[in-house]
């Protein structure tokens, strides 16, 4: 693990609106643990280093942690880790769970459920086990898609699952991702897609039609989270891709690397926030008519009835995991707020990538405050300067809060993950 003092970081700040205020992003004197930097008085130790390119990462009360793969390891899709002597790293590292691979993983009611892109299944502990022993149950079978394909869970205090059935399109054309074509209106999409589902969290052999749409018009949220305080779920939105590419009359590449927002949503029942229709676009503060419906970056026409969001971030940073913090660990600020883990775009070429961080939302009630802290930053590398995911070192891609109030933080590129701790 690399662990040095370095100069403070000096940020570049901007404002970023929200449907109810200003939001600032703020940052605060950091120092490097394991190649990222944290604000003062937080630690972090590398718990895991290259298991395999990880996604979604769940902590069980027992401290143990799970992590979904990829890219299959020695045939397997799950790694389970475990720290028996308290240090910070785990020292017992076990794969298992067959060789589909998938992003989701949540722990349920004694229970390990793991998604593919396709299907839900769940796996039962027997008391303090590692590795769940249970014989594998299947949940849920969807059908395949093309694109935004990744199934991530929530799971409420009902014993619900929710999960999010990404629309396999980036604006609803046919053909997909062509200049100048308009979307398909009504979009068909939206029968099947473009949402978040809800089923049952204990039956066997679901299919799409045991479930019900719980809210539309979301392109797709790989991050979604159930809010135990405010009995909600919460998601954050990807926002579409290629102003420029397909409408250049509209949309200069400048403004198609920073547009549209990425969408940080409270989802109740029943919502629409307006895909493929309409788009945020957080420096304006407003839901606007996407280009293939008519839109030109300033009209509004239909998207005035659709749900605003919280607050929007600069576009294309990616939001691939977002939980609450209702740990004891932490400073109190950090009571009830959320954490995001932004995991960087390739859309925002040919300008320099943005995001690569887990920030930090505080909230009053179920509603942000004031803007967002940098939390977690120089995953990709202390350059910062390039146009590539793949250049990126490290991609945040998955959280997780253990028993003792730690913060877990899972990488994409190689699956190192850290632990977080405040030592004040």
């Amino acid at each position: 693990m690399r662990s040095h003092w370095i100069p403070l970081l000096l940020l570049l700040a901007f404002t970023a609106c929200s449907s109810k205020q200003g939001q600032k992003e703020t940052t605060e004197n950091s120092n490097t643990f394991g190649s990222i930097t944290l604000p003062e008085g937080f630690t972090a130790t590398v718990f895991a280093d290259a298991p395999g390119p990880g996604r979604h990462v769940a902590v069980r009360q027992n401290g143990d942690v799970y992590l979904r793969l990829s890219k299959a390891q020695n045939g397997q899709s799950l790694v389970a880790l475990r720290d028996t002597n308290q240090d910070g790293v785990a020292d017992v590292q076990e794969y298992f769970g067959g060789s589909e691979t998938g992003t989701g993983v949540q722990i349920q009611a004694g229970y390990l459920y793991f998604s593919t892109n396709s299907k839900v299944f769940r796996k039962k502990f027997k008391g303090n086990e590692l590795v769940p022993s249970g014989d594998a149950e299947l949940i849920l079978t969807l059908p395949e898609q093309n694109q935004h394909a990744a199934k991530p869970l929530a799971f409420d205090q009902a014993g619900n699952m929710y999960v999010t059935i990404g629309a396999p399109s980036n604006s609803c054309q046919q053909p997909d991702r062509q200049q100048g074509v308009p979307g398909q209106d009504p979009c068909p999409l939206l029968e099947t897609s473009g949402g978040i589902w809800q089923f049952s969290g204990s039956a066997l052999s679901q299919t799409f039609e045991d479930g019900q749409r719980y809210a539309t018009g979301i392109r797709h949220a790989v991050g979604i989270t159930w809010n135990s305080q405010a009995n909600a779920l919460y998601a954050m939105q990807h926002g579409r891709d290629q102003l420029h590419d397909h409408w250049p009359e509209h949309f200069t590449a400048k403004q198609s690397a920073e547009l549209p927002a990425e969408e940080f949503f409270k989802v109740e029942e029943g919502d629409d926030f307006g895909w493929p229709y309409c788009y945020y676009d957080w420096q304006k503060n407003r839901k606007l008519l996407n280009p293939e419906y008519g839109g030109d970056g300033d009209s509004i026409g239909r998207c005035a009835r659709v749900k605003r969001p919280l607050m929007g971030f600069p576009g294309h940073w990616a939001p691939n995991a977002v939980t609450f913090y209702h740990g004891d660990q932490f400073p109190v600020r950090y009571k009830g707020g959320a954490f995001i883990a932004f995991h960087g775009s390739w859309n925002r070429a040919p300008f320099p990538q943005q995001g690569y961080k887990v920030v930090f939302v505080p909230f009053s009630g179920n509603e942000p405050m004031t803007g967002f802290d940098n939390f977690a930053d120089q995953f990709a590398g202390e350059g910062g300067d390039f146009v590539s995911p793949s250049d990126a070192e490290y991609r945040p891609c998955g959280l997780a809060v253990g028993p003792d109030g730690s913060l877990y933080i899972s990488d994409s590129v190689e699956g190192r993950i850290w632990k977080v701790s405040y030592q004040g």
